[in-house]
């Protein structure tokens, strides 16, 4: 495992992640399913809890709110690693 450091906007970003999981029907049912199971992987490996982020397929699941996601595409567009450039 690796540790990732997350500053700036992205650290707000992560506690409205947090937050809105419970709105999300989905995600609260397979968190409910893990803290039942007490596991932190469901479904081999296609869910997992780590840090109170829900992970699906190792990454970072955003809960269906459509202003959380348009947030998280806001602030990851433009970057280089993003492969465009912006264009």
């Amino acid at each position: 495992m690796y540790e990732v450091v997350v500053e700036g906007p992205e650290v707000d970003l992560l506690e409205k992640i947090k937050k809105a999981r419970s709105k999300d029907e989905d995600v609260v049912r397979v968190v409910e399913e893990m803290k039942k199971a007490g596991v932190r992987e469901l479904r081999g490996d296609e869910w997992k809890l780590e840090e109170d982020l829900v992970l699906k397929e190792e990454k970072v699941y955003v809960p269906k709110d459509k202003e959380l996601r348009v947030e998280v595409i806001w602030l990851h567009h433009d970057v280089p690693a993003a492969g465009h450039g912006g264009r």
